[in-house]
């Protein structure tokens, strides 16, 4: 049985290579029981070598903090750009949409071919003011209480008008994907708008770049089962991979 020094090394050498580690895995591999794990996390946690998380640990800090979209639309533009191209691939003429907010969404309508018609109804200003300008693209843009960091509507308005519609795909973009505690984004009622659109889907698309998985932010969208396809970059890890594929979610990487 291998001593501390040595079960920490190993900790240590799987998140180097994984990015993610989970306590059940570890328990397995090292033959030793749930709390001597934890007891090691904590202890490395305690020397600012990983993060805890539910069921877990991250080299990465796991919490995300609100940033102004004009902010946010620089990082990982280049991924982000690519993410969009691949789901503006899985539009089918005459579909019914539904697109929420979030700068990787946005890279999403830019790479939007105007030949295409649809019907798309979104909270974020900046996607309706991509799309509007396309005469086969019909717009809806939800009211409510205007989220200015993110350039997004949100509330119980927007909420009730979605209850009028039924849609073939929404677009979601998230602030974190945690393994265990699923989809999240930093504002609580941005949240609730999202679980809203889900319901009101037939099929859920979430688009984010690699730097998400294992971030966690305030607000809990929906577990990992509830959502059918990710697209995002090719940093994603193979073990994150394998996870979202045992959930049945389809996994595209570009």
């Amino acid at each position: 049985m291998m001593n501390l020094a040595e079960r920490h090394q190993l900790i240590l050498s799987r998140l180097q290579r994984d990015q993610y580690i989970n306590v059940v895995d570890l328990c397995k591999e090292l033959k030793v029981s749930s709390v001597t794990i934890r007891k090691d996390l904590k202890l490395l946690e305690d020397k600012s070598l990983l993060f805890r998380t539910h069921g877990g640990a991250t080299m990465n800090n796991p919490y995300t903090v609100d940033r102004p979209v004009n902010e946010k639309e620089k990082i990982q533009s280049s991924e982000k750009n690519k993410i969009g191209a691949a789901a503006a691939e899985l539009l089918n003429d005459n579909d019914s949409i539904v697109i929420a907010s979030g700068t990787t969404v946005l890279y999403f309508a830019k790479n939007i071919q105007p030949a295409i018609n649809l019907t798309v109804v979104t909270s974020a200003l900046n996607v309706a003011l991509e799309l509007m300008r396309e005469s086969t693209i019909e717009v809806i843009q939800l009211g409510g209480l205007l989220r200015k960091s993110s350039s997004s509507v949100m509330g119980s308005y927007a909420e009730q008008v979605l209850q009028d519609f039924y849609f073939n795909k929404l677009f979601l973009g998230v602030d974190g994907i945690d393994l265990d505690f699923g989809l999240t984004t930093t504002n609580a009622m941005e949240a609730q708008l999202n679980r809203k659109m889900i319901n009101a889907a037939q099929k859920t698309i979430v688009l984010a770049d690699s730097t998400k998985f294992g971030k966690r932010g305030f607000g809990k969208i929906c577990g990992l089962e509830e959502i059918d396809h990710i697209i995002t970059d090719k940093g994603i890890s193979e073990q994150i991979v394998k996870h979202l594929e045992g959930l049945g979610v389809t996994v595209t990487i570009v």
